[in-house]
């Protein structure tokens, strides 16, 4: 039995409550997975996992080897890092899931400059806007906009997202511009509404100009759960949209959006590199949230920094 083998596939079968989610993720069949784990409690003489038909606890004793091997693997896995005889570099396979815009226009265009720097990290990336369970799924970190509402996650804030408030020429050469954000309201004009991952539903914007302030929620014909699907909606003439900049600053410049309410403020939207609060940060992971945290900086610092957008 390789006990590092053993550890790992205990540890996933913990974290997923399931053998079968467990092998899916170690990319091993079940059987194999469900053997390791045999052998470890025959080796250490004690049950670690209580198994039914429908679900898998961990025991007592169980609970606590799971906290000593957590650690151990992390530490084997920094240690095999460091004394790595090709590269003193992190290496290794990191999952991570970010909303589809941030992928597309900011995150993937400078993977480069990150493999120039780390060619021995291997990412599997996720694009999606959707609520990532991140145990189960085994994923490293998501980043995330938006306050999070999973108070039980690690996490760090990265930037301050500017907003602002946008429509298609086409748009307002069909339905008129608004004047004032209430005019959002009015039976003529239409958002896309965006489907929030934590709700479902599209929320409120709010607005502040000399002391009034307005919350604007509107009437869409469409709503999306994605972000390049809402801002193509935009872009087709569906209805005004609310954007962080650097999602409109490219369509901005070739007129494919147009700018509202400029003498309006937004507040910012906070952005987030989350992780599980019970996983030990590895050396490739913390690499990652520290490249991501300085990619940000460039395009939205955190407000109150020098070079902080309004």
């Amino acid at each position: 039995m390789d006990r590092f083998d053993a550890m790992q596939a205990f540890v996933r079968v913990v974290e997923a409550g399931s053998f079968t989610k467990a092998a899916d993720t170690l990319h091993m069949s079940k059987t194999t997975v469900t053997q390791l784990v045999q052998q470890l409690e025959a080796r250490l003489r004690v049950k670690l996992l209580n198994r039914t038909t429908r679900k898998v606890n961990v025991t007592a004793d169980g609970a606590v080897f799971y906290e000593r091997a957590i650690k151990l693997l992390a530490d084997m896995d920094d240690a095999e890092t460091s004394l790595s005889a090709a590269s003193s570099l992190p290496r290794g396979r990191l999952r991570v899931d970010v909303p589809s815009p941030l992928a597309s226009l900011i995150l993937v265009p400078a993977l480069p400059e990150f493999y120039a720097r780390y060619p021995d990290i291997q990412i599997d990336l996720g694009v999606s806007d959707r609520i990532v369970d991140m145990i189960d799924e085994n994923v490293d970190c998501v980043v995330r906009g938006g306050e999070l509402v999973d108070q039980s996650l690690m996490a760090r804030r990265i930037a301050d997202l500017p907003l602002g408030i946008f429509a298609a020429p086409g748009y307002l050469d069909r339905v008129g511009r608004p004047a004032h954000p209430r005019d959002l309201e009015a039976s003529g004009h239409r958002i896309v509404g965006f489907l929030w991952a934590r709700t479902g539903k599209p929320v409120p914007y709010g607005l502040e100009k000399q002391g009034e302030r307005v919350q604007v929620k509107g009437r869409y014909a469409l709503a999306v759960d994605d972000g390049n699907a809402y801002l193509a909606a935009g872009l087709a003439g569906l209805g005004v949209l609310w954007l962080p900049r650097y999602m409109s600053r490219a369509f901005e410049a070739s007129g494919e959006l147009v700018p509202l309410f400029e003498d309006w403020r937004l507040e910012t939207m906070p952005l987030y590199i989350a992780f599980p609060p019970n996983r030990h940060i590895s050396l490739k992971l913390r690499v990652f949230i520290d490249w991501v945290a300085e990619l940000l900086a460039r395009h939205a610092p955190l407000a109150g920094r020098p070079g902080a957008a309004d």
